[in-house]
């Protein structure tokens, strides 16, 4: 037995799923390693296939997957790499989510609905995850619903800091497009030091996707308005919104959200929109027949990389974010 050699140090491994290598593979560039070499097939039937074609023995992996649509693909294939990790005797997996699958439905609006958000905790879980990482989730209560540690990452540092250097001025007023990104807002204003304003609007909830926008309550009369929010799906919420504050005298609307879903009528709304600048992130990948000329993407790879390097580390993940809640 005193022949035999254990490893001493920590070794940390990077996967990462199909829906957007490009991402991983900045992610991966940051850290200096590289990504676990993979197989992926998927089968005529629809069934994926996962094999790394290295050992993952010991390894901190951490496992990459973005979260565009078809969603139930890139969920199941990140899944069935967090199940090849388990049974390859990884000693530790985290799930790395930019964009959590299903975050919008975290409650019950009704009954005999689902909390799908909570399932899909429940099932990383189950696959062997150990730790959950994910930016701007769509609701704070879904850290309680993984039972493990969960980094909750913000990407306020990355387009607070765009907005700041590209729009100098003080005569800005935040915006919140709804009630429920109130807090949201609220960080943003406090980051930046300005006026907050907030959109009042009324959603009929027997109507996906469509909103009646209402009162602007706040001062936004000859001012630059900025939206934030932490998604753009249809777009129609956050033009809506633009289009409310041109009415009420603003000089000029931009918007900043961090996930850039853009599904269906969004390019066309965004284009058509009283917007000057829409800014977001690449949790998502922005497909390529999407042409939307005021947009502009900036990289969340940065603020992965340093968050993994952290966790690798068992260093401070808050310390990133400079006490934003």
């Amino acid at each position: 037995m005193s022949g035999i050699k254990r490893p001493t140090e920590k070794h940390l491994m990077l996967c990462t799923g199909r829906a957007f290598p490009e991402l991983a593979e900045e992610v991966a560039e940051l850290l200096g390693v590289d990504l676990v070499p993979t197989r992926q097939v998927t089968y005529a039937n629809s069934e994926i296939y996962v094999r790394f074609e290295e050992s993952v023995r010991g390894a901190d992996a951490f496992v990459i997957q973005s979260h565009p649509a078809p969603v139930n693909e890139w969920l199941m294939e990140q899944l069935i790499m967090i199940d090849a990790l388990k049974r390859a005797s990884a000693k530790r997996i985290t799930v790395v989510s930019p964009f959590y699958p299903y975050g919008r439905q975290d409650k019950k609006h009704a009954g005999r609905e689902p909390i799908s958000a909570r399932l899909v905790a429940d099932l990383y879980k189950t696959a062997g995850a150990d730790r959950l990482m994910s930016v701007d989730l769509h609701a704070a209560q879904i850290q309680g619903f993984f039972d493990g540690p969960v980094d909750h990452l913000f990407s306020i540092p990355v387009l607070a800091d765009y907005v700041a250097s590209k729009y100098p001025s003080k005569n800005m007023t935040v915006v919140s497009p709804d009630a429920g990104r109130v807090k949201l807002a609220d960080n943003w204003s406090d980051r930046l030091g300005l006026p907050l304003a907030i959109i009042h609007k009324r959603r009929d909830p027997n109507k996906a996707n469509e909103v009646a926008v209402g009162e602007v309550v706040g001062d936004v009369q000859g001012r630059v308005c900025l939206l934030v929010d932490d998604m753009i799906d249809t777009a129609g919420t956050i033009c809506q919104a633009a289009a409310a504050l041109r009415d009420h005298g603003a000089s000029a609307v931009i918007a900043a959200a961090t996930h850039p879903i853009l599904s269906g009528p969004a390019a066309q709304r965004l284009n058509a929109s009283a917007f000057e600048e829409v800014i977001v992130t690449n949790t998502l990948p922005i497909r390529d027949d999407l042409v939307i000329p005021k947009l502009t993407v900036l990289s969340i790879a940065p603020l992965l990389a340093k968050a993994i390097q952290e966790v690798f580390v068992d260093g401070s993940v808050t310390s990133l974010f400079g006490g934003v809640e």
